[in-house]
């Protein structure tokens, strides 16, 4: 059975976004993915450039809001929350019986300097996140076989 992830931050433009794309691609098999914010913007042309590189096209995702996944009903298995120190208390929190996680990345959106220093400093983003899912992955999928395996 899949495990419901929901990924968080301030306006669902870039880090969550991320997050999302990259579990569905890593491990679509164990779990389904969405990504949700407090203040949904549009998507940073920053996140959208640096993961078509890796060969993902989030271009035509929609942004979306917590409160109305809330308000849905929905429930998620994993809410993890992906905003930096000095966001965090504005980093949505999703009500339920979710385990919850907090990732610390930077905003796309503060990166300063030309469009190549920031192009540069969002694939160090977009790496740093895909390592943390591909990491989380290999230890939840690895915590779930020990279970099944000793039960």
């Amino acid at each position: 059975m899949k495990r419901e992830v929901l990924f968080v931050c301030v306006r669902n433009s870039a880090r969550s976004q991320m997050a999302e794309a990259f579990l569905k691609r890593l491990c679509p098999d164990d779990f389904t993915a969405e990504s949700a914010g407090l203040e949904p913007g549009t998507l940073d042309p920053l996140a959208v450039a640096v993961m078509r590189e890796v060969g993902i096209d989030i271009a035509q995702n929609a942004t979306k809001s917590a409160f109305d996944l809330f308000k849905s009903g929905k429930t998620y298995s994993y809410v993890v929350t992906v905003c930096d120190e000095t966001n965090a208390e504005r980093c949505p929190v999703f009500p339920g019986k979710a385990r919850r996680l907090h990732w610390t990345f930077t905003d796309p959106s503060t990166l300063q300097g030309s469009h190549d220093e920031r192009i540069a400093q969002a694939r160090v983003i977009r790496d740093r996140i895909r390592a943390a899912i591909e990491t989380w992955c290999a230890d939840v999928c690895d915590a779930a076989s020990q279970e099944m395996a000793s039960g």
